[in-house]
């Protein structure tokens, strides 16, 4: 059984100007200790698809449709006390963007994290302080920290900090949210060297929000690209980076540098997302595909397996066999 199952998973924020429809029809398994990543451009619905399955929204957003299921429980007929109590934190928990607003400036970071165990579990305090400094340990940093305030950890060491948080209550699930953004490039080394020995360690099952595709490759098994609040191409990582299949797969890889390759300009992909309080008919990256056809402006593509086995993408130009013209975004 898949840890975690979404199926046509819908949700809407309500603005002025109509419903924008950040998540829209998403649906994939995530099975007990693999890791999933979600990448696409800003807007795609990344943070909101996982912002939806730990029901962490503002008052303006409404899941219209779907299903989420952790360990065959369906999720969104819970009232919200029970799932704070029974779900959130205990089965599945988050690693937020930013680790500077994530901490209390004016709280110590162990505090903060046996502050999540006495939320969820009943534990004396001096149980909640010894797993707090046992989970601080894990993650690679020195106990005797636990007294000191976020102000007086380096950046990688917050962001470390969060992740502890997160363990606190042994979830089978953790969902993180671009946990490398804004650290250097060795610090974002340690922190996801620690990641992927902490998925192995506890048999964690995970899914990665990124916009970096070196990230995605790096730590995760599958592979999920989003755009304009759909999934357009899910597959394992390797399958879907080597031979990509959807045109927008296509161009992000053409975005991102290589430096093995001549030096040569950065290839980006013209135009911009489309607005989703008022997508385009058909394929919502039409407007921006120069492969595109009178089917594609017209018929919304279904997700469906091309090619190799697992490797599905929701294109009109792939053929069943899994053949798609090269596309070069000048």
């Amino acid at each position: 059984m898949a840890e975690l199952a979404v199926q046509n998973l819908k949700m809407y924020y309500r603005t002025r100007k109509g419903q924008v429809r950040a998540v829209d029809g998403v649906s994939f398994t995530l099975e007990p200790g693999r890791a999933l990543g979600i990448v696409g451009e800003s807007g795609c619905g990344k943070s909101s698809l996982g912002l939806t399955l730990l029901r962490l929204l503002p008052p303006n957003a409404e899941v219209v449709g779907g299903s989420i299921r952790l360990g065959g429980q369906e999720l969104l007929n819970m009232d919200d006390e029970t799932f704070r109590k029974e779900v959130r934190w205990t089965k599945i928990a988050m690693v937020f963007q930013g680790a500077m607003n994530a901490l209390n400036p004016v709280l110590t970071v162990g505090s903060q994290i046996a502050e999540a165990i006495l939320a969820h579990e009943k534990v004396s305090k001096e149980e909640a302080e010894r797993r707090a400094k046992g989970l601080l340990e894990m993650v690679g940093i020195n106990p005797a920290r636990y007294n000191h305030y976020p102000h007086e950890f380096s950046g990688g060491m917050k962001q470390r900090a969060v992740i502890a948080m997160a363990l606190a209550c042994n979830p089978k699930v953790i969902i993180a949210d671009e946990p490398t953004t804004a650290l250097d490039v060795m610090v974002q080394a340690q922190v996801l060297r620690a990641i992927a020995d902490l998925r192995e360690r506890l048999n964690l099952s995970m899914i990665l929000v990124s916009h970096d595709l070196s990230v995605i490759a790096q730590t995760c098994d599958d592979v999920a690209v989003m755009y304009a609040g759909k999934i357009v191409e899910y597959g394992p990582v390797e399958e879907v980076f080597v031979r990509p299949l959807h045109p927008y797969t296509q161009g992000l890889l053409q975005a991102f540098p290589d430096i093995a390759a001549e030096r040569a300009p950065i290839v980006s992909i013209p135009g911009t997302p489309p607005n989703l309080a008022d997508p385009p008919s058909g394929c919502r990256f039409n407007p921006r595909c120069p492969l595109a056809t009178e089917e594609c402006r017209r018929l919304e593509p279904e997700l469906a397996e091309k090619g190799a086995a697992r490797h599905r993408v929701a294109c009109h130009l792939v053929s069943p066999g899994g053949e798609v013209p090269e596309v070069k975004f000048a």
